[in-house]
């Protein structure tokens, strides 16, 4: 009988300890959660910088925000989120969504909330790997640490702000902000705002802030560009090539002044709590070695759930937690390190021969549907509909081209192939 740790009481950790608690071959589970509420990313505070505690805030939730994708692929396999007559649900609606599927399961009554994990170490015993997990209370100062056999790491990917290297970005005159600190636009009012990158917060804030400011600079290297119509206050154009004083310029050879540097650059994984002789590590944002993106193929009692991005979320971390307990509870065996370390090697090199950079390592997208057969066909467990990817595929190709108006999309599921979109 297993004593398992999950570290992070967001979608994925609530998931994963979702399918412990009924998993006979577990015998407790602990949520640590850093937090004093569920939810990881989809819970909006105004504070940004530090909490009460002294630890980074991690959210990164806007006021506005509406879901990407259509709540119609944005469920869990076996709950999915309630009928209603909006395909783009508001942050604050997932949030309750998250809260219900923790109270139904039974997950909530166990998190340990305001619990820091501070350091996990491996250690070898007769069994196989054992794991020693160092926590701390944050309202009473309290350390602990407790012995598990299986670690569950789920503290999310949107936390950690990628900081790009641009010459000149750090003696910039005006303000330098990441959209990770980002609420809501007056913060602009009346500005030049430089806003670089364009992934999905980045066009979303650009269009959003453009009711405030004088002008909206949106740089990227899309291609092909979206095509959405952009109000007029917003110009397209490409990656920086520098900054000087308070004058940008760019690769096509054109400058602008701005008041603002607006970083939508994304995230770098990070898991500080991890020792070193927990054998992973980052470098230009691939977290390796990990088997199927999931597996700590140097200590395999150690797994990641929700790495792979680009994907339908929820449904992934259901499909990467009943994999992995499936291994567990000796429903399949893993492959032996040296197998796993050689389908490692071997995706690499066949996602940058197909032009993928190290920093896309784990972006899934159009690949995403033969992941979920891979872990489905590997472990026995059962796969995402094929319609899952097809809505996901439909919604970004529509974020691009018609942003002002996309959310509006009502989405129906027919069968496992088929939807409608009106």
């Amino acid at each position: 009988m297993a004593r398992v740790c999950v570290i992070g009481a967001g979608a994925a950790g609530l998931c994963a300890a979702r399918h412990l608690l009924v998993e006979p071959c577990v015998s407790s589970v602990n949520v640590l959660e850093q937090a004093g509420q569920l939810g990881g990313t989809w819970v909006y505070t105004e504070d940004v910088g530090y909490d009460d505690f002294g630890l980074p805030i991690h959210t990164s939730m806007y006021k506005s925000l509406r879901t990407n994708l259509p709540k119609e692929i944005m469920g869990f396999p076996d709950f999915p989120i309630p009928e209603s007559d909006k395909s783009y649900l508001p942050a604050k609606d997932m949030l309750t969504f998250l809260q219900a599927y923790a109270d139904k399961h039974g997950v909530t009554e166990l998190i340990k909330f305001h619990h820091h994990v501070q350091l996990i170490i491996p250690k070898e015993a007769p069994s196989g790997t054992l794991w020693d997990v160092t926590f701390k209370n944050l309202k009473n100062g309290v350390i602990k640490t407790k012995e598990y056999e299986y670690v569950f790491v789920c503290n999310g990917h949107y936390n950690t702000p990628f900081i790009p290297s641009i010459p000149g970005l750090k003696e910039f005159h005006g303000e330098v902000m990441h959209c990770h600190d980002y609420r809501v636009p007056e913060i602009f009012t009346d500005k030049r705002v430089l806003v670089i990158g364009a992934g999905p917060s980045g066009m979303d804030i650009a269009l959003e802030i453009t009711s405030v400011t004088k002008k909206v600079i949106l740089s990227h290297h899309l291609n092909p560009q979206p095509r959405t119509k952009f109000p007029d206050n917003l110009v397209q154009k490409p990656d920086v090539q520098k900054l000087d004083g308070e004058r940008v310029y760019f690769q096509d050879g054109s400058e602008d002044e701005v008041d603002v540097v607006f970083l939508c650059t994304g995230y770098q994984y990070n898991f500080p709590f991890l020792h070193e002789s927990c054998g992973i590590v980052v470098e230009d944002n691939c977290v390796e070695p990990l088997y199927k993106h999931l597996v700590n193929i140097r200590h395999p009692s150690m797994c990641f759930i929700g790495v792979p991005y680009y994907v339908c979320a929820f449904s992934m971390f259901d499909l990467q937690v009943r994999y992995y307990i499936r291994s567990m509870n000796g429903t399949f065996r893993l492959p032996a390190p040296a197998d796993m370390t050689r389908d490692w090697e071997d995706e690499k090199r066949d996602r940058a021969a197909r032009g993928y950079s190290k920093r896309q390592t784990h972006m899934m997208g159009p690949d995403q549907g033969n992941y979920y057969i891979t872990l489905a066909l590997e472990s026995g467990a059962e796969s995402l509909a094929p319609v899952f990817t097809k809505v996901h595929n439909d919604s970004s190709l529509k974020f691009k081209d018609n942003l002002t108006h996309y959310r509006s999309d009502r989405y129906r599921i027919i069968d496992d192939d088929i939807f409608t979109c009106n």
